[in-house]
């Protein structure tokens, strides 16, 4: 009951000033935030490398108001690109943009974003990684599919990210399955009203698996962004009913959360990417973090009331 209400208050200027004063955040934050900067988060990627995972990286920030900070985003990842030239770890270490961080939601956001978010694919390509496109709320998708179909005329490793609890998703799933794309499936983050997607856990856990099944006897590459025990085992046998080998889709979690799953579908031989979100404005990304569970708003809610 609580996640509508977090997700509310991620958008609050007033709830962003009290959640950055607070004492115990920056504990809490750094347990899903690997770092402010490119130099803080390196050793973190050659970490996850010498350790069998893969790592996407999401540069963090996306409600942006000018083109000039649009500009900025992008410079960003292109920043992150030179650093990841050096490492060598091909798509070991690929990256995850926002498209309203690109300006999607400005004026004339889609050709804005389209053409702040080319010139960073490009250069993912030029080192032999690539991008995803994630999904954001409901009124940003059909912008962010066709810029999807657009890259992928001169890039078609470029990824993107379906939400289960969306009604939609099931259609976007078999279009994008048919089409040999890269799709990391989530449950979904975002506060959507009834009107367009499930409201009840259950059934978007169900929604998750019948898109996962669209999805894995498909032509595309699967990425099952999930830490639910359940769903994971579920995914395995929907792959092998499929006749999929191992490197023919990944596991996906978040940087701070299961670290041992992460390790221990690694050393069963699974692809085991590790969502690895930095920078410096992290609020709207933790406060996700903390509506997807309660066991994270608990944790948060002790170390704000235990003083250094």
């Amino acid at each position: 009951m609580l996640g509508p209400v977090i997700l509310a208050a991620s958008r609050s200027d007033k709830m962003r000033r009290f959640v950055s004063a607070a004492p115990g955040t920056k504990q809490v934050v750094a347990r899903f935030i690997a770092g402010e900067s490119v130099d803080q988060v390196v050793p973190i990627i050659v970490d996850a490398a010498d350790k069998g995972l893969e790592v996407t990286l999401d540069v963090v920030g996306e409600d942006i108001t000018t083109v000039e900070q649009s500009h900025a985003a992008r410079d960003a990842y292109l920043e992150l690109i030179e650093r990841l030239k050096d490492l060598g770890l091909g798509t070991k270490a690929e990256m995850s943009v926002k498209l309203s961080m690109f300006g999607q939601a400005l004026e004339g956001g889609h050709e804005l974003a389209l053409a702040n978010v080319r010139p960073v694919v490009e250069a993912a390509a030029a080192i032999g990684t690539t991008v995803t496109l994630d999904a954001e709320d409901h009124t940003t998708l059909d912008s962010m599919f066709a810029i999807h179909d657009a890259l992928r005329e001169d890039f078609p490793q470029t990824g993107c990210v379906i939400q289960a609890y969306l009604f939609r998703t099931e259609a976007d799933a078999r279009r994008l399955a048919a089409n040999g794309s890269r799709v990391r499936i989530v449950k979904g983050a975002y506060k959507e009203p009834a009107e367009v997607a499930y409201q009840n856990k259950a059934e978007i856990d169900k929604a998750y698996v019948r898109i996962l099944r669209i999805l894995m006897e498909g032509e595309g590459y699967p990425m099952i962004g999930s830490h639910d025990p359940r769903l994971i085992s579920i995914a395995q046998e929907l792959a092998r009913r499929a006749g999929r080998k191992l490197d023919e889709y990944e596991f996906q979690m978040l940087y701070g959360i299961r670290s041992d799953e992460h390790l221990r579908l690694a050393a069963e031989g699974h692809r085991m990417r590790v969502y690895t979100a930095y920078g410096t404005d992290w609020y709207g990304y933790f406060m996700r973090r903390l509506a997807e569970k309660p066991a994270n708003l608990l944790f948060f809610a002790r170390s704000i009331l235990t003083k250094d």
